[in-house]
């Protein structure tokens, strides 16, 4: 597969951004791709473990290979939030 169209994928935006405090409650930043909500958890994520931090880093990587939409990515980042305690908006 070229790597354009794998970009492309994770590049392609969500139908609904999220918005979430990731650094100070009520500073809100804006994912919505899968790039950013890959980025976010590897990066900035709280917690290093979790069996739903798990689940979305693997669907991401997934999305990469064309296996899944962005749309599971969102609904497994929304996840993975809410097991780390962060403050959303989806």
């Amino acid at each position: 597969m070229p790597q354009d169209q794998s970009e492309a994928r994770m590049r392609a935006p969500w139908s609904k951004p999220v918005l979430i405090a990731l650094e100070e409650p009520g500073q809100y930043v804006t994912i919505d791709n899968t790039q950013a909500a890959s980025w976010a958890m590897i990066e900035d994520w709280p917690t290093e473990d979790g069996s739903a931090l798990d689940q979305a880093l693997l669907i991401c990587a997934d999305v990469i290979k064309g296996k899944r939409t962005g749309e599971d990515a969102c609904k497994a980042f929304i996840a993975a939030a809410v097991e780390a305690g962060l403050d959303i908006k989806a």
